[in-house]
């Protein structure tokens, strides 16, 4: 009995210990985390416009009308 109340004791310091540790880590390091995902977030923000615009753009713009292959008469004076 005493080897399971010990284990037990021992699994959680080791998961107290790994929560303190992966806390100081991310309180020292939260600038250079931040920036990190607000660079890779911008990036992604950029890569999406680059590639939807083009379709956007023809999607928006009217057709061209063909142009006549003849003209009328000349209008008199």
């Amino acid at each position: 009995m005493q080897k399971i109340i010990n284990a037990i004791a021992l699994l959680s310091g080791l998961t107290s210990l790994a929560l303190i540790g992966g806390s100081s880590y991310v309180l020292l390091n939260k600038d250079a985390l931040v920036e990190k995902v607000m660079k890779n977030a911008s990036e992604a923000a950029i890569e999406s416009v680059t590639t939807a615009l083009p379709g956007m753009l023809e999607s928006a713009m009217p057709e061209v009308p063909e142009l006549p292959t003849q003209t009328g008469p000349a209008l008199p004076f």
